[in-house]
C-alpha cells in the first residue's frame, strides 16, 4: 500500500512538472544590449573625455621629461638632473592619482547605472513571465543546456526598452 502511495505521487509529481513552463534569459547580454544602457555609455565616455585628455597630455609631458633625462645623461649638472628627476616624478605620481580617481569615477557612475538597469531588466523579466505563463527563467550563464527556442532575451531587451526609451 505504501510502495503505491509512492509511485503514485512520483508519477504525480513527474506529470506535475512535466506541464511546468520556463524560459533561459541571458540576463547580462539582455542588460547591455538597451538602448538606455548603450545611450548611458556614450554619455559616459563623454562626460570623461576631459580628463582622460587632461591624463594623457599628462602622460606625453611625462615621457618628454623622461626622454629629456635619458638624452642629456651626463651633460646636465648633478643639481639639473635632480630637478628633472623630481619634476617626473612629481608627474608620474599626478599622473597616478589622475588615473585612479578617474577610474574610481567610472567605476561607480557604471556600476550604479548597471545597478538599476538591472533591477528594471528584473522587473521587466517578471513581467514577461507573468505575461507567458512562465514557472521560471533562468539565467542562461547557469544553464548547461537548453533550446533555443526557450531564449527570451531579445525579448527582455525589447520590452525593456518600450518600458525604459533612452533619453
Amino acid at each position: 500500500m505504501i510502495v503505491c502511495a509512492a509511485a503514485a505521487a512520483l508519477f504525480g509529481a513527474g506529470v506535475a512538472s512535466a506541464q511546468s513552463k520556463i524560459a533561459v534569459i541571458n540576463l547580462q547580454r539582455a542588460v547591455l544590449d538597451t538602448a538606455e544602457i548603450k545611450k548611458a555609455q556614450a554619455d559616459l565616455e563623454a562626460k570623461f573625455k576631459p580628463r582622460q585628455a587632461e591624463i594623457q597630455k599628462l602622460q606625453y609631458e611625462l615621457d618628454a621629461l623622461q626622454r629629456q633625462l635619458q638624452s642629456m645623461q651626463g651633460r646636465l649638472t648633478p643639481q639639473a638632473e635632480l630637478e628633472l628627476t623630481n619634476q617626473a616624478q612629481r608627474k608620474q605620481r599626478d599622473l597616478q592619482r589622475m588615473t585612479e580617481d578617474l577610474q574610481a569615477d567610472v567605476d561607480r557612475d557604471r556600476n550604479d547605472i548597471l545597478s538599476q538597469a538591472s533591477q528594471r531588466m528584473q522587473e521587466i523579466v517578471k513581467k514577461l513571465a507573468e505575461e507567458r505563463g512562465l514557472d521560471a527563467v533562468f539565467d542562461a550563464g547557469d544553464t548547461v543546456y537548453f533550446k533555443p527556442a526557450l531564449e527570451i532575451t531579445k525579448d527582455a531587451v525589447a520590452a525593456y526598452d518600450k518600458a525604459h526609451p533612452a533619453k
